[in-house]
């Protein structure tokens, strides 16, 4: 009988265990579970809807005439002195033969088309991306952050280009 006691104890601990184990899973279920993608607790958010919410911001720190200014020919555009990195961000469109000189300070990022730097002098400008100097004539990279730090620098439409370029402008500048 002692036998048939430690058998019928041991099933009665196993079940037992069982069934306590399960019941604390049930508890420990939403514990560990991650939020459902696409709640109001974990978004899915799609690539057209963050490029949506980014044209908006920059959309609303573009003064719209920076695009009618150069046909003057004596256009300038500044922004507010580039002391804020969110704010002074202005889109500017470059035709061809048309030239953004940089003020002291300025930041550029060429975003559509092809450019190429120009500066009067032996020294070119900081690619800040790539971390090396790009001479006069030299290819400005899509997408690369370009630094000037004095004036009478930029970038113009490459040669041979027939379509516009598209700038992202953080400081002071000139179009002639």
């Amino acid at each position: 009988m002692n036998r048939m006691w430690k058998v019928t104890a041991a099933a009665v601990l196993i079940g037992g265990g069982l069934i306590a184990g399960s019941l604390l899973n049930l508890q420990a279920e939403g514990a560990g579970v991650t939020n459902q993608p696409g709640t109001a607790d974990d978004p899915v958010v799609t690539k057209s809807y963050v490029d949506q919410q980014i044209q908006k911001v920059l959309g609303s720190g573009s003064g719209g005439g920076s695009t009618t200014t150069p046909s003057t020919g004596s256009g300038t555009g500044t922004s507010t002195g580039g002391s804020s990195a969110s704010e002074g961000i202005e889109v500017v469109t470059l035709k061809p033969g048309q030239t953004l000189i940089a003020k002291a300070g300025a930041e550029f990022i060429v975003r559509g088309g092809k450019a190429v730097i120009y500066s009067t002098d032996a020294n070119g400008v900081a690619d800040l991306t790539d971390g090396k100097d790009v001479a006069n004539g030299g290819a400005a990279v899509t997408n690369h952050l370009l630094s000037f730090p004095r004036e009478g620098r930029g970038i113009q439409v490459a040669d041979g280009q027939k379509m516009s370029v598209t700038v992202m402008v953080r400081g002071g500048y000139v179009i002639k």
